[in-house]
């Protein structure tokens, strides 16, 4: 008995190059529209405000946790080394090169992944966006890209508030807790942190992710079927997605950044 046909195989190719194609022609659709977006300024402050503020605080409570668990971890290894005082390079470097990026993205993907992608797929099956077009207004131009270039900018700066909130936490385990000279925690950090190999790299690590999980969650959304279970599934995809992606740039941008 035949399970499958050859047909099948054709078909199933041609709609995967079918889907690469459009996500493809959106994407540069969202960068050329950079200029004509950045023109109308006041529409990607909104959106800045709106992804930033309301995912400040899951990032700031996420982060000062990390921190006190790093620390935790860090001065019970280092210790056995004699090198309890580097715990606050230890940190530091955790937060800056690998962590904060990478926790903040996810945690972007759950808060702000989500919304975006039920906004935009709500929109699209209340017709909101063949209103726009009926009146000449470009939908990619006042909706989606907005939405994307403000995701893309807030998330370096979530990345930076998660790795210094982090920081202290560790400083609050370290130094008050454990009893960790303050002299060497901070000395040790600024010694050892380098500001463009850790820091930039990290920055640009967070701005890759904001490219990608933004682009996830506006695609997603804006290609939902327009119904209730449409927009269900297209944001459950957002999270599953943009985390597999967010990982997998994670291993390239380090392999990358510090194979040296």
């Amino acid at each position: 008995m035949r399970w499958w046909h050859p047909g099948d195989v054709g078909r199933t190719v041609r709609l995967a190059l079918a889907r690469m194609g459009y996500a493809t022609r959106f994407f540069w659709r969202l960068l050329a529209l950079f200029g004509p977006t950045f023109r109308r300024f006041g529409l990607v402050r909104d959106q800045i405000h709106f992804l930033g503020n309301y995912s400040l605080a899951i990032i700031a409570v996420s982060g000062l946790f990390v921190g006190f668990v790093l620390a935790l971890q860090g001065y019970n290894i280092l210790e056995r080394f004699g090198s309890a005082e580097a715990v606050g390079l230890m940190v530091a470097l955790s937060l800056l090169r690998e962590l904060g990026p990478v926790v903040t993205a996810l945690l972007f993907a759950g808060r702000a992944g989500t919304s975006l992608a039920a906004e935009i797929g709500l929109m699209k099956s209340t017709e909101q966006f063949s209103a726009l077009e009926m009146m000449a207004v470009d939908p990619m131009q006042h909706i989606v890209a907005p939405r994307f270039w403000g995701g893309v900018i807030v998330m370096p700066l979530l990345a930076l508030v998660f790795s210094a909130v982090g920081i202290l936490g560790g400083w609050i385990v370290s130094v008050l807790m454990i009893g960790v000279d303050p002299g060497s925690f901070w000395s040790q950090m600024q010694g050892g942190v380098d500001v463009f190999a850790d820091l930039g790299n990290g920055i640009v690590k967070s701005l890759v992710f904001g490219v990608a999980v933004s682009f996830v969650a506006l695609l997603q959304g804006y290609v939902a079927r327009p119904t209730a279970e449409g927009v269900a599934r297209a944001t459950t995809r957002t999270v599953v997605m943009a985390s597999l992606v967010v990982l997998g740039l994670d291993f390239i941008l380090t392999a990358l950044m510090f194979s040296y």
